[in-house]
């Protein structure tokens, strides 16, 4: 064999092992290509089962054996986004995400503000559905804390229940009650309850009256203008029947509820409470001082048994020992009892002008002169 013909034989063997290689290395690509689709065929089975099963598992109640009510506050203008954040944080639905997708896929977008009360056991639908049908102007459900605001007590006493009874601070209800621009969105709110009392001046608290006394829940995310707005709205509630009898009489809400916080405190049985409200109404028609140690230790701002002469020439408007009239307005939170008894006094015409109560048995004598008072209440050893 030539030189040349070595030469083509060489080339063509280096061919021929080049082709050979190259095959070998396609048919291992090939071979690691079909590796990897098929890897990632599993991997998406995997995630699509995970999934799946995530999304199912998400539809469902957060926990089917549990009997808890949740309470939620849906603040107005709240996105759909906002609401599922909400309703995972508070343990009412598992996945936020989930609660989206579901409500864009179903094309769900009218969901109301509001109070709610949802169960640990509601599937994800029966949440959306609830969140449609609509929600409470006030909270509802099983309360987390409740405030009690008892027949009178003070502004004061009641920022001490607060502060005992709820997260709330005696101080920042306290601060509320003076808060000028709140005070008047709810003049705006309850005209016929609050515009004598925001008219009057000297008034150490504008809201002292009228805070009904009844039992408030504190729900979770109520806000202490909220816990107040709801003891407002209810003593608007209970007093709309009498507006128009405290026109009739020609007297105003803030002078009607300031003789009934009075005669709340002096009066135990309605009888009395009646023949109470009469009493004052007496020496208000002579222009005489009303004379109640009640309003003395609200002018103190504290409780005594027996007060001094230093205590009833105390400086203070709410002093009704040295002032005419009705004074600035209310000393406490009265009963719808004491109100009746204001606008329904008895015995008017016994023109009454004093009245002292026996400490042991409860008893009220009454008298036209001091000199009759001043006789009984020795006989009673007062």
């Amino acid at each position: 064999m030539s030189q040349k013909d070595e030469k083509k034989e060489a080339l063509k063997q280096e061919s021929s092992e080049k082709i050979e290689t190259r095959a070998k290395e396609r048919t291992v690509a090939n071979h690691i290509a079909y590796w990897i689709v098929g890897v990632i065929a599993v991997l998406a089975v995997v995630v699509a089962i995970i999934g799946f099963n995530y999304v199912n598992s998400s539809m469902q109640p957060y926990d089917a054996n549990s009997k808890a009510n949740i309470a939620v506050k849906v603040p107005i203008g709240s996105s759909s986004k906002e609401i599922a954040k909400q309703l995972e944080q508070d343990k009412v639905i598992k996945s936020a995400s989930v609660f989206n997708f579901y409500i864009k896929a179903q094309n769900y977008t009218d969901f109301q503000a509001g109070y709610y009360t949802f169960k640990q056991s509601m599937p994800l639908s029966e949440v959306v559905k609830q969140l449609q049908n609509g929600s409470s102007a006030e909270p509802t459900g099983i309360a987390s804390d409740t405030v009690l605001v008892r027949e009178g007590v003070t502004i004061e006493q009641i920022g001490d229940q607060i502060q005992k009874s709820t997260n709330f601070k005696k101080k920042d209800f306290l601060k509320l009650m003076k808060n000028e621009s709140y005070l008047k969105s709810l003049q705006k709110t309850y005209p016929q309850l609050l515009d004598s009392t925001m008219a009057k001046d000297n008034v150490r608290y504008h809201l002292e009256g009228y805070l009904f006394p009844a039992t408030y829940g504190v729900y979770k995310g109520l806000t202490l203008k909220e816990l107040v707005n709801q003891m407002v709205q209810k003593e608007n509630q209970e007093m709309e029947p009498y507006y128009a009898t405290i026109k009739e009489k020609g007297l105003t809400v803030q002078q009607v509820m300031t003789l009934s916080s009075l005669v709340e405190r002096e009066g135990v049985k309605n009888k009395d409470r009646k023949k109470i409200a009469g009493v004052f109404l007496n020496r208000i028609d002579i222009d005489m001082p009303i004379q109640s140690d009640i309003s003395v230790m609200y002018a103190l701002n504290t409780h005594k048994t027996h007060l001094t002469y230093k205590d009833i020439a105390v400086k203070s408007p709410y002093n009704l020992y040295k002032n005419a009239g009705y004074g600035p307005g209310p000393f406490n939170q009265p009963s719808l009892q004491s109100i009746e008894a204001v606008l329904e006094p008895s015995e008017r015409n016994q023109n009454y002008l004093y009245f002292v109560a026996d400490l042991k048995t409860g008893k009220v004598y009454y008298s036209h002169t001091r000199e009759e008072h001043d006789k009984i209440s020795a006989s009673l050893g007062q």
